[in-house]
């Protein structure tokens, strides 16, 4: 059995084969690096449930394969849920991550520490070629801290702080990563869904 992630963000790739091959499920696990010739994916929604799953039926219907797709990103409570769906390119289409840190930490600039709530949200979504398809969401809730700390992770970590842990995401091993956050709590309860999902299908 293949399964196919629809990403080519290898902070991502690690994390889904990182929980999905302790679930030995004897899947083979592929992701967009193996199809070089699907282009950049549109992500046309203005929700995280729409994007997670355009990306999955477009991927699924260019390699044949069931395919996992997530849509995630950094909601914060003091911009009203911004940058949310424009996360990765909230500094712009081809911001880097330091850009878009930089552009968050400045926005929140005036707002104290007590305020700046934040959640990482994520929604996967396990898609066939019958048009069959499960929906999972993770969240993961921290504040937004005043600077930089760490040097782990991708995107948002270096600034996402986790007050029951005490650390940025930036600081956690992929291993505590693993057990808090929201990419992690979405693919645990669709880990559950795989197998069943590919016995309903093969």
């Amino acid at each position: 059995m293949e399964l196919v992630l629809a990403t080519r963000n290898q902070g991502k790739i690690r994390e889904i084969k990182n929980i999905i091959l302790k679930k030995n499920l004897n899947i083979n696990v592929l992701s967009l690096e193996d199809f070089p010739d699907i282009s950049h994916i549109p992500e046309p929604e203005e929700t995280f449930e729409g994007n997670a799953l355009y990306k999955a039926k477009y991927v699924c219907e260019k390699t044949g394969h069931v395919t996992l797709s997530d849509d995630s990103g950094l909601e914060v409570d003091a911009l009203d849920g911004r940058p949310g769906v424009y996360s990765a390119r909230f500094a712009g289409d081809k911001a880097s991550d330091e850009e878009n840190n930089r552009k968050l930490l400045e926005a929140l600039k005036d707002v104290p520490f007590e305020r700046r709530g934040a959640q990482f949200r994520c929604v996967m979504v396990l898609y066939a070629n019958t048009k069959d398809y499960v929906l999972t969401q993770g969240i993961w809730r921290g504040k937004i801290a005043l600077k930089p700390e760490g040097n782990q992770g991708f995107g948002y970590d270096p600034i996402f702080f986790d007050e029951n842990l005490g650390k940025c995401a930036a600081m956690l091993s992929i291993d505590e990563k693993n057990r808090v956050s929201h990419r992690a709590k979405a693919l645990e309860k669709i880990s559950k869904l795989i197998k069943p999902f590919f016995e309903i299908l093969f």
